[in-house]
C-alpha cells in the first residue's frame, strides 16, 4: 500500500521488525484485521497520542491496507466502525485521527462517507 498510495518503497527487514515490535510491546499500538472465509482481507493499526488538552488518549489509524480484490466492498468501513465503536465506549479515548496522502482522493472520499472530516489541522512532519 505504501508504494501504491504514496510511492514509498519500504525496507522489508525494517518493516518486519516494526510489526514485531508492536506485538512485543502493546503500548506501541495494536492491529485489527478483517477476514472472510479464513482469509485476511484488510487491516489497520491503532497507535496512541496523549492529549493533555483533553486528558484522554487520541487513537491514530495507521498502516491501512485492503487486499485489491476486496476494495470497495466495505472492508475498511467495517474495520473503522469497529474501532470507532470501541473508542466511543472507552471514556479514556477522546477521538480518532488519521492522515492521508493529499493525492489519495479515493481514500479521502471513503473517510468522508464514514463521517470523518479533514479537521482544522494540517499535518507537518520531519522524517528521517
Amino acid at each position: 500500500m505504501a508504494r501504491e498510495t504514496e510511492g514509498v518503497e519500504l525496507d522489508p527487514p525494517i518493516l518486519r521488525r516494526g510489526v514485531e515490535a508492536v506485538f512485543r510491546d502493546p503500548s506501541l499500538g495494536h492491529y485489527w484485521l478483517a477476514e472472510s472465509g479464513g482469509k485476511v482481507t484488510g487491516g489497520l493499526m491503532i497507535t496512541y497520542e496523549w492529549s493533555d488538552w483533553r486528558n484522554r488518549m487520541v487513537w491514530w489509524i495507521q498502516s491501512v491496507w485492503v487486499e485489491p480484490e476486496w476494495r470497495r466492498r466495505g472492508v475498511y468501513g467495517g474495520l473503522y466502525r469497529h474501532v470507532r465503536q470501541l473508542a466511543e465506549s472507552d471514556s479514556g479515548v477522546a477521538g480518532i485521527r488519521l492522515y492521508v496522502d493529499r493525492r489519495n482522493g479515493s481514500a479521502q472520499e471513503v473517510y468522508r462517507r464514514l463521517g470523518m472530516d479533514g479537521g482544522h489541522y494540517a499535518t507537518f512532519e520531519w522524517m528521517k
